[in-house]
């Protein structure tokens, strides 16, 4: 079974954000960049995948800059087998349909039985990418997705998370399926991993595509500001009875917080 994974590479959740000079983004130079916490549930899942199966191919495959590579490899040391990076600067810096458009030329080559992501990216959140991804394929999809249980060599139960409650979906290969935290827990790599990633191969993909579809110019959403969070305020003390202490809080949470 061939198995895609997509990955990307995106500041650590502890790294200090600092915004850049335009506004609209965050300086990530001196930033601590780490392999999206998601995606590695995804790696995960395909490598226990290849391992329940006694064989089969783990390839990621990652839309970012040249060192987005680092992060790939990190994959490779965990089991993957091969990576792909997707780093020319005029596909790059578009939103996240553009993404999917360079994965889903990508993928569209490698022709996987299975494509793992993460439900989302820390960075930006939007959950746009398998959606689109999974469309511009044309394959069946499950979000959200804690457990996968095969039912036959091309067949699968995935059970998801759906507000209230969970659903259970049956789909068949090829398929696309974004995967939730809980559904694993990520391996780390061994010594041997790591040394055996450094003689794995990375690919350089450079997908022939028209600009009006990707990159910035193809963006149909844009960032027009980025500010951090307001500095909070001092905290306030009561002092007295609890009745009337609790219609001094209720008041300020109706008049100031106005949450009420």
């Amino acid at each position: 079974m061939k198995i895609a994974v997509c990955v990307k590479q995106v500041p650590s959740s502890e790294a200090r954000v600092q915004l850049a000079a335009d506004g609209k983004s965050v300086a990530l130079a001196d930033a601590e960049m780490v392999v999206n916490p998601y995606d590695e549930f995804a790696v995960e899942e395909a490598l226990r995948i290849k391992e329940a199966r006694g064989g089969g191919e783990v390839i990621v495959v990652s839309v970012g800059p040249e060192s987005a590579q680092a992060e790939v490899r990190k994959c490779l040391a965990m089991g993957a087998d091969r990576g792909i990076v997707v780093q020319d600067p005029a596909l790059l810096g578009g939103d996240g349909l553009s993404t999917a458009r360079i994965l889903a030329a990508v993928l569209a080559e490698l022709q996987p039985d299975l494509v793992l992501c993460g439900k989302l990216t820390i960075d930006v959140e939007s959950d746009l990418v398998a959606v689109g991804l999974a469309e511009l394929l044309g394959l069946p999809h499950a979000a959200l997705v804690t457990h996968i249980e095969w039912t036959g060599e091309r067949t699968l139960r995935a059970r998801r998370e759906i507000e209230g409650g969970r659903e259970v979906v049956e789909l068949g290969l090829p398929a696309l399926i974004s995967v939730e935290k809980g559904i694993n827990e990520p391996r780390y790599a061994s010594l041997k991993g790591i040394m055996a990633a450094k003689r794995k191969p990375i690919e350089v993909a450079r997908p022939d595509l028209p600009a009006e579809r990707v990159g910035p110019g193809a963006a149909g959403v844009r960032v027009v500001a980025v500010a951090p969070p307001p500095e909070r305020t001092g905290g306030r003390k009561f002092a007295g009875e609890a009745e009337v202490i609790v219609s001094q809080v209720v008041e300020l949470l109706r008049s100031e917080a106005k949450v009420l």
